[in-house]
């Protein structure tokens, strides 16, 4: 289980409604459907949030449990620690231990995993919806008693260490750019410190801090329940009051402030990796506040920019100049999606190239493309493709296997905001974007002085980093 455990496919699940063309008026064009998502949202005494959202096409209930403790979140002195307790919460329970959970989902063909990000850590397990009252009293015992000991402790902490070694510290370009670039472009400690952690902090975890921290983030009122698939509301409402209502409420979660000064200068930094086959290039500016009627354009201009083979970025880079083969990026691209953070955030993009392209041809490469869009604008015809794409994309994870884009939809607005419903009102947002927004929001966010640039250098033959 690691925080780079990117996995959002999701399953076919409570398609749009779509009228039926005789509903429409006489000589009136075809309107795109809207995602209706059906769902029951509700709150225990205890504080922990709940989504439960039915669809019985197919025989399977996806569990997850979200709680609002994610890497950027962790106490200074303890980096990694959110990361390394995602690995702990994997240890089993009073009731229910080591094996426990593993073997019911995966003797039921189902699967299971966790994740570690910006705001949250997650848990999900995906099996038959017979299963889903075992599931559940598995993750109601997890959060009320798992094993926090010297013997977890000191095992997790060499799973970690040895995945930070293995997986980051001796594999091609590291950290860059997923952690390198926030912490180049960000100034707050909180989201500019190492996400994986130092080593030395997390081989110096006692049992005592562990269950501090425990008891601090991994409690109900700091949490939301999502369940999802081939339930029934009442019977699994009453599941879920029966076997989570009894945890005690935690004392309540105060967040750090997060938030970042407006960047007013470019940043540059530059590292040289032995391990590297290529030199990388990767720069990331700051967006507007999730959520805002700015954040909506930017998400449009990350279509225009960067997503797709027709992207602009792609086009200059690629197609015209040939200065490299792929391009990929968004915002919160490397740990996320753009809708599962909460807090300052880069749209960032990067890529690899070859040796003979200098860091100012890159540069002015991109220039041209950045400039262009905040001067001119886009065309109505891009800005409809924009949405057209977002859209495919929103609707592409909602219609997968696993439910899980589904479910970190509901789970992330409930946690965030407190309202699962606004799952249902995404493609408004995107819709009422026009090109003056859209160019608006280009002067002011893709402004030079808004960019951070991360360059990788391959390490000459015999050099060391």
């Amino acid at each position: 289980m690691t925080f780079r455990t990117l996995a959002l496919a999701t399953a076919a699940f409570l398609l749009p409604h779509a009228p039926a063309a005789a509903q429409a008026p006489a000589g009136a064009a075809a309107q795109p459907s809207r995602l209706q998502v059906d769902h029951r949202y509700f709150t225990l005494p205890n504080g922990l949030k709940v989504v439960l959202a039915r669809d019985t096409s197919v025989p399977i209930a996806t569990v997850a449990v979200y709680y609002g403790i994610g890497f950027r979140v962790e106490p200074r002195e303890r980096t990694g620690f959110a990361h390394l307790f995602e690995h702990l919460m994997f240890q089993g329970s009073a009731n229910a231990p080591k094996g426990t959970l593993i073997n019911t989902v995966t003797n039921a063909g189902g699967v299971l995993n966790g994740s570690t990000r910006f705001d949250f850590t997650n848990y999900y397990e995906v099996a038959p919806s017979g299963a889903l009252e075992r599931l559940l009293w598995i993750d109601a015992d997890r959060m009320a008693r798992p094993v926090i000991n010297e013997e977890v402790l000191k095992n997790q902490q060499g799973v970690v260490g040895n995945e930070v070694k293995v997986n980051v510290l001796n594999q091609p370009y590291s950290t860059w750019p997923w952690i390198d670039l926030p912490m180049l472009a960000n100034t707050n400690w909180y989201n500019s410190h190492n996400f994986y952690g130092e080593l030395k902090e997390i081989e110096a975890a006692t049992v005592a801090d562990a269950l501090a921290f425990q008891k601090q983030f991994y409690v109900p009122n700091n949490a939301v329940l999502v369940v999802a698939g081939d339930i029934d509301y009442a019977a699994t409402r009453a599941m879920v009051e029966r076997l989570f209502g009894p945890i005690p409420r935690g004392p309540d979660v105060q967040l750090p402030d997060l938030s970042e000064p407006r960047q007013t200068a470019p940043r540059f930094k530059t590292r040289t990796d032995p391990l590297a086959p290529k030199p990388g290039f990767a720069a990331g500016y700051h967006v507007p506040p999730r959520g805002t009627a700015d954040w909506y354009a930017m998400g449009l201009l990350d279509q225009v920019l960067v997503q797709g083979d027709d992207s602009r970025l792609k086009q200059k880079l690629v197609n015209e100049t040939g200065i490299t083969g792929e391009v990929s990026g968004g915002i919160n691209a490397d740990l996320g999606t753009m809708f599962n953070y909460r807090g300052p955030m880069l749209w960032s993009f990067n890529f690899t190239h070859d040796p003979g392209r200098s860091d100012k041809e890159i540069t002015g490469a991109i220039d041209q493309v950045i400039e262009d869009v905040r001067t001119r604008g886009v065309t109505q015809e891009e800005l409809d493709r924009a949405r057209t794409k977002l859209r495919s994309q929103l609707y592409a994870g909602i219609d997968s296997q696993g439910k899980l884009g589904l479910v970190d939809l509901l789970a992330v607005y409930a946690l965030f905001d407190n309202d699962p419903g606004a799952v249902n009102r995404i493609e408004d947002g995107f819709a009422k974007v026009t090109r003056a927004d859209v160019q608006r929001v280009a002067r002011e966010y893709l402004r030079p002085d808004n960019r951070s640039i991360y360059t990788i250098v391959p390490a000459a033959k015999g050099e060391t980093k």
